[in-house]
């Protein structure tokens, strides 16, 4: 069983990665933000008495089942209120990937090549069906093995192999012009 010190740990280690997941499947920052806050709670009130190494599968599991409860809810308002949409509340919200601290940039025109290949990454790894999204993102940016993937994600690990192929191949085919950069 963890301590409160290595909840608190724990928590600081993936609040950044989990917001840029949240963001990508998403697409609003408050939305992410509210939704990472939740699995921190969820996580430190429902399960600190686990042990810590089953904390990180479990943590991306609960953020997992907010996104798709939010996705659910988010479909069934848009159907029942759809009629009053007023366009797009996400004009002048700031990029929170912009504020991610990176490599250093040389010059102008390196910044805004890279800038344009972060956007087409980020594009291209929402545009992919969700559960391919969710298995990249766990896999790639979270570091998690197989095993630890399957379980966050409740599969089998020959699930998270097959949907971990097809993004990787999906995403070969969109972002083909940067492969030989």
């Amino acid at each position: 069983m963890g301590s409160a010190g290595e909840l608190n740990t724990f928590l600081a280690s993936v609040e950044k990665r989990a917001y840029a997941m949240a963001m990508v499947a998403l697409r609003n920052p408050d939305d992410a933000l509210d939704i990472v806050q939740g699995v921190m709670l969820a996580l430190a009130s429902k399960y600190a008495q686990k042990p810590a190494d089953e904390w990180r599968p479990l943590f991306y599991r609960i953020l997992r089942n907010r996104i798709t409860d939010f996705h659910r809810s988010s479909n069934v308002r848009n159907r029942v209120m759809g009629w009053m949409s007023h366009g797009s509340e996400d004009d002048g919200v700031e990029d929170p990937i912009e504020n991610v601290p990176g490599a250093i940039q040389d010059t102008p025109e390196h910044r805004l090549r890279m800038n344009g290949a972060r956007d087409d990454i980020v594009d291209a790894v929402a545009e992919l069906p969700p559960r391919q999204q969710e298995v990249f993102l766990l896999r790639v940016w979270e570091g998690l093995d197989v095993k630890a993937t399957a379980v966050a994600m409740g599969c089998s690990q020959g699930s998270v192999k097959t949907h971990y192929s097809r993004a990787i191949h999906a995403l070969r085919d969109v972002l083909q012009d940067y492969q030989h950069e």
